[in-house]
């Protein structure tokens, strides 16, 4: 059984995907989200990295409202993100870093990626800024992916550690 204090701690997660407040996350939420990291980097909504930003949206949408999504009612409240998603997703934080690598990948691709397609923490920041993670945390979270210290990460680092993030409390 999961503990009081895990699903609170899960639960504090679902914010992040709320991007607009509303106390649910839909179809909107994701678009919002690859609307202001397109405007964050000023990459047009037309342009190829504008849309795969987009698909990569949808496809993380279709699938959280695949798994969390229990009354068909195209939102995902809170208690659905902790009850569906997170707890079907715990033991296997893997299958839910699948569902949002597609948006991930074209997120970095936004993030001004260098030749070997690695973002710098800076932008890693502006992009976790952008999606409401708060300033001291999206720093901290940064720099801790940048495991050699050379000052940019890459989809090896972000993908399971985003995953990570919205399976596992700590």
């Amino acid at each position: 059984m999961v503990s009081t204090e895990y699903e609170r701690r899960i639960a504090a997660r679902f914010d992040t995907l709320d991007q607009d407040g509303n106390g649910w996350i839909a179809r909107e939420d994701f678009s919002a989200a690859a609307q202001v990291l397109l405007a964050e980097f000023a990459v047009t909504a037309r342009s190829d990295k504008g849309q795969a930003l987009y698909a990569g949206a949808e496809a993380f949408w279709q699938g959280m409202a695949g798994i969390a999504d229990r009354d068909g009612d195209q939102r995902i409240t809170r208690e659905e993100f902790v009850t569906g998603a997170v707890k079907r997703l715990r033991d296997n934080p893997d299958r839910f870093a699948e569902i949002a690598r597609p948006f991930l990948h074209a997120a970095l691709a936004v993030a001004r990626p260098d030749a070997d397609g690695h973002t710098t923490v800076a932008d890693a920041v502006r992009v976790l800024r952008v999606l409401h993670v708060p300033e001291h945390t999206a720093h901290a979270v940064a720099t801790a992916l940048d495991t050699d210290g050379d000052g940019r990460i890459g989809e090896t680092e972000i993908v399971p550690a985003f995953a990570r993030y919205f399976t596992v409390p700590q």
